[in-house]
């Protein structure tokens, strides 16, 4: 295998795989595109089965990173990096100082963030030794509050869209992964009257949105085949698949994981079946929006941001209709002008 032949290999500027041998840090750090910024994305700690498996998640999450970063209006770049290590680990303050070390010998093309396994704790760690992080405490931090206020916008403009509603009161909604996310989630999603269907590896996440929002909880594999208008993803990726399609109920999929879709294909598959399919870097874009106004950091404008994310995924989703093609496909070929446009223009 070779990566510039790899299937998710995208013209990236940049593969750096790293390694330290007396921490035992293993990470890889891609770079997608420079032209909009410095590529900024976040950084997952993840039990990989595979150096390859790491490689593909790297190279999707960056390109999806910087079409994230285009359509959100901001003037970043998209990178992302991978930690290959457990992410219950305990003992992180010497692998996030190595990792701050492999960042900083990039000079600046990539800033790093939280992301899946990784907290704000640890990405203050790596920031003792490089100050290319982003998502500090003490600034912007937790992006978690904003990318879920972004994706209950996006859910807004899915369901205004799709099934004609102007609100969720009454809507039954499916979120798979209720952790930092999509416990934020489900609260905007209770407080706006929807009824939710939860599933989650961790039974303490669980009993939370159980206790606090009356969300019925279901087996991991049980959440595809409910009877729902809303199918949110906010697990891993790749959940939409050939295996899961046929059991999915809902009209509507929207929801903050990376990497919905299995394969490309699947987005012409979810519209063919006349589901609606919310690009997934479009609608959880609210927590590197929260990271951009990390510079004079105002929440309040963060948070109106982030509300635009309804608007944007309005004019996708107009587009896709108008033009009979899958909203994927719209947005990535959006996403796709806009950097090219910047890059003419110097």
């Amino acid at each position: 295998m070779t990566v510039f032949n790899h299937v998710s290999f995208d013209n990236h500027e940049q593969l750096v795989f790293c390694q330290d041998p007396e921490t035992g840090l293993r990470a890889i750090i891609a770079v997608h595109d420079t032209t909009l910024g410095p590529a900024v994305g976040g950084c997952r700690m993840w039990n990989y089965e595979s150096d390859e498996e790491a490689i593909n998640d790297v190279l999707r999450l960056s390109r999806g990173m910087t079409y994230k970063n285009a359509l959100a209006g901001l003037d970043f770049g998209g990178g992302k990096s991978v930690i290959m290590a457990d992410p219950r680990t305990k003992d992180r303050e010497a692998l996030f100082r190595a990792f701050g070390r492999a960042v900083h010998k990039l000079g600046g093309s990539y800033y790093s963030a939280e992301d899946v396994g990784v907290t704000t704790k640890d990405i203050m760690i790596a920031h003792q030794e490089t100050p290319y992080m982003a998502g500090l405490e003490g600034k912007s931090g937790d992006p978690s509050p904003f990318t879920a206020y972004g994706t209950y916008m996006g859910i807004k403009a899915a369901v205004e869209h799709h099934l004609g509603h102007k609100d969720l009161k009454g809507l039954k909604v499916s979120v798979q992964g209720v952790g930092h996310v999509g416990y934020y989630l489900c609260r905007h999603l209770h407080e706006a009257g929807a009824e939710l269907i939860v599933t989650d590896i961790n039974t303490e996440s669980l009993d939370r949105v159980a206790t606090e929002f009356g969300a019925k909880v279901v087996g991991l594999d049980e959440i595809y085949a409910q009877d729902v208008d809303v199918y949110a993803p906010c697990a891993l990726g790749a959940t939409i698949n050939d295996t899961t399609i046929p059991q999915i109920k809902a009209k509507v999929i929207a929801g903050c994981a990376n990497n919905q879709l299995a394969e490309k294909r699947h987005d012409e598959v979810l519209k063919n079946l006349g589901i609606l399919y919310a690009p997934d870097y479009v609608i959880n874009a609210g927590g590197i929006i929260n990271v951009y106004f990390e510079r004079d950091y105002c929440a309040d404008k963060s948070k109106a941001k982030v509300a635009e994310i309804y608007n944007t995924l309005t004019k996708i989703f107009d587009q896709a209709k108008a033009e009979n093609r899958p909203t994927g496909e719209v947005a990535d070929e959006m996403a796709r002008s806009i950097i090219a446009d910047a890059r003419a223009n110097g």
